[in-house]
């Protein structure tokens, strides 16, 4: 594995401390290279940043859903009251209950949500990936798929969503893995991934714009309060940003301009930082409060993104 070049530095008393090294990809409008960083032809896994995708295969495949509910089938959610109550509104919507939910059972994302949990046991329904999962198994319901085996690489679904990363990736899928939540996982190059979230955004199929507009309009239900997806959805009109597992973010300009980063050591420690460095390139400027280095509860250091970030 390349572990590709420093995009992050953690300072302490003026000295560097520890780097974050990865994988990044700017495009600009035009779909040219703006800045290139590491091996982004490497194949990885993108996690949560391509549930745009799996969620555009859905709709192609008959999900009918409001903007709130299509924004949740594309988030890893914090498992606040709110998203629970409308993921339940798709299963609900198609006959289906959160007992047809396969998706590994987890306590809610979100620090704060966490905390209100308590000591209640996991469930499917509070994990980050409850809204992806209702869609799948609401999908299965509209086609007649059968919904014990959606999980399955081989499945009716699974394969309409490994169509629908073909279409958008333009790069044939050689690897599957198997996601956190469970579900299949594909593997595609920081590259494809990037080229994959331009193409969502500038597509004239009215899928796409569909479920891009879903996140746009409603970042609440893309991640949550204070998660960074949520605040870079609502701080710049037009802008859709999600994040992944394992340090992977895509951001997109609605002019097409694309941000697409794999951080090598799965690291998401600073990613608000690297965010405002690579929008900058695309002339975008965003105010994000970041990660504060501490040394005996003062402010001694920071996170900054590399020179590299900056020149290129």
């Amino acid at each position: 594995m390349h572990l590709g070049e420093i995009l992050l530095e953690v300072t302490r008393n003026e000295m560097i401390e520890s780097v974050h090294s990865g994988h990044l990809l700017i495009l600009d409008n035009e779909g040219n290279e703006k800045l290139r960083l590491g091996d982004v032809d490497q194949l990885m896994y993108p996690r949560s940043a391509v549930k745009s995708l799996q969620a555009s295969a859905m709709v192609r495949a008959g999900l009918s859903l409001s903007g709130e509910q299509l924004a949740t089938v594309c988030a890893s959610h914090a498992g606040s009251p709110r998203h629970l109550e409308v993921i339940r509104s798709i299963l609900k919507k198609y006959g289906l209950d959160e007992s047809a939910l396969q998706n590994t059972p987890d306590r809610p994302l979100g620090s704060v949500e966490r905390h209100a949990w308590g000591t209640k046991p996991p469930t499917s329904l509070a994990a980050n990936c409850s809204g992806k999962h209702a869609g799948m198994v609401a999908t299965c319901a509209i086609n007649g798929w059968d919904l014990r085996t959606y999980k399955n690489p081989e499945h009716p679904l699974q394969l309409a969503i490994q169509a629908e990363f073909r279409s958008l990736s333009e790069v044939e899928i050689s690897k599957i893995g198997v996601d956190g939540c469970g579900a299949p996982l594909i593997a595609l190059s920081v590259g494809a991934l990037a080229h994959a979230i331009r193409k969502l955004t500038l597509s004239e199929d009215l899928i796409h714009q569909e479920v891009i507009s879903a996140s746009r309009q409603h970042p609440f239900f893309v991640a949550g309060d204070g998660r960074l997806s949520t605040q870079l959805i609502s701080l710049v009109p037009g802008l859709f940003a999600k994040d992944g597992a394992e340090g992977v973010m895509v951001i997109s300009l609605k002019d097409g301009a694309t941000i697409a980063w794999k951080m090598s050591d799965g690291s998401q420690r600073g990613s608000s930082v690297l965010a405002v460095a690579a929008l900058q390139h695309l002339g975008i400027s965003v105010a994000l409060e970041h990660e504060k280095v501490l040394g005996d509860g003062r402010i001694v250091g920071e996170i900054r993104a590399s020179r590299m970030m900056h020149h290129g």
